[in-house]
């Protein structure tokens, strides 16, 4: 069974930095593309960064472009997304999500993680 493990979360003040990490399961990374979502409280859910199977050509919202970097490590079946220069409106429920497909995309994901609370509060 696919399971997804997030981690990294936490309280941290506007214009630190932060990396969540997913750890996949009972599977491997190599043929699946990869993403990270979040949700703030009263808001839909929304992309924030994916990445091809192969770790190239990653896409971000504009709302973090230069600021935050989606990458992968196959070996270890993980994910990260560093987050710089990080700000209140980045405060959200951030995901991980990951699709069998080559290349990646803002829908249709197969597997997603629990979730974990980032808030960039003073």
């Amino acid at each position: 069974q696919v399971q997804l493990v997030e981690s990294g979360g936490g309280l941290v003040q506007p214009g630190g930095s932060l990396r969540l990490s997913c750890a996949a399961s009972d599977f491997t990374l190599d043929y699946y593309a990869i993403a990270w979502f979040r949700q703030a409280p009263g808001k839909e859910r929304e992309g924030v960064s994916c990445i091809t199977s192969s770790g190239g050509a990653p896409e971000y919202a504009d709302s973090v472009k230069g600021r935050f970097i989606i990458s992968r490590d196959n070996a270890k079946n993980t994910w990260y997304l560093q987050m710089n220069s990080l700000k209140p409106e980045d405060t959200a429920v951030y995901y991980c999500a990951t699709k069998a497909a080559l290349w990646c995309s803002w829908s249709d994901y197969d597997y997603w993680g629990q979730g974990t609370q980032v808030t960039v509060s003073s």
